[in-house]
């Protein structure tokens, strides 16, 4: 065979599995991760990569949920522990294995921030089958906060919404 076949077979069977990929349904999948003793669900378009914790560059003069900045393969991101960001009254207190068991999960490019939030466990990923119920985001709640959801062992789930929580004028604002 030659390269210019081979090519010309790589190049068929790359449209054929394309345009199966847009017949097909699409499904929404999430991130499934921990924090604060809560679950939620990080929607794996707006999700970026997965770091264990870095050391963290702490910066002075930030908010109590601004975490640090941390070097993320060469790149700068701010770290935010999302628990303290969601209530600024939490009085969760994570001990040194905790923190060596946390994990950053980056916003995706896409978000314009660079930006990682804290999670205490990744808990894998999750279809929307997955779930026996949806309710609709309530009315007044906080505008990253998208639907919750119930598995089949009725334990809440709470989808975040990334792209708005990175719009969101306190979310930007880390001065103290």
């Amino acid at each position: 065979m030659t390269k210019k076949q081979a090519l010309r077979d790589l190049q068929t069977r790359l449209a054929g599995r394309l345009q199966s990929a847009q017949q097909q349904s699409v499904s929404m999948a999430w991130l499934a991760v921990l924090m604060g003793g809560s679950r939620y669900l990080l929607p794996l378009s707006q999700s970026g990569e997965i770091f264990p914790l870095p050391s963290l560059a702490r910066v002075p003069y930030t908010q109590a949920w601004f975490c640090g900045v941390a070097n993320l393969r060469g790149g700068l991101f701010g770290v935010v522990d999302l628990v303290t960001f969601m209530d600024p009254n939490a009085t969760q207190v994570r001990n040194e294995q905790a923190w060596t068991q946390a994990r950053l999960v980056t916003l995706n490019a896409d978000a314009g921030v660079n930006c990682a939030l804290v999670v205490d466990s990744l808990l894998g990923l999750r279809r929307q089958d997955t779930f026996k119920t949806i309710e609709p985001t309530q009315a007044g709640s906080l505008p990253w906060l998208g639907h919750r959801f119930l598995d089949s062992q009725d334990q809440p789930w709470q989808e975040i919404d990334l792209y708005a929580l990175a719009q969101t004028p306190h979310f930007l604002s880390i001065g103290a």
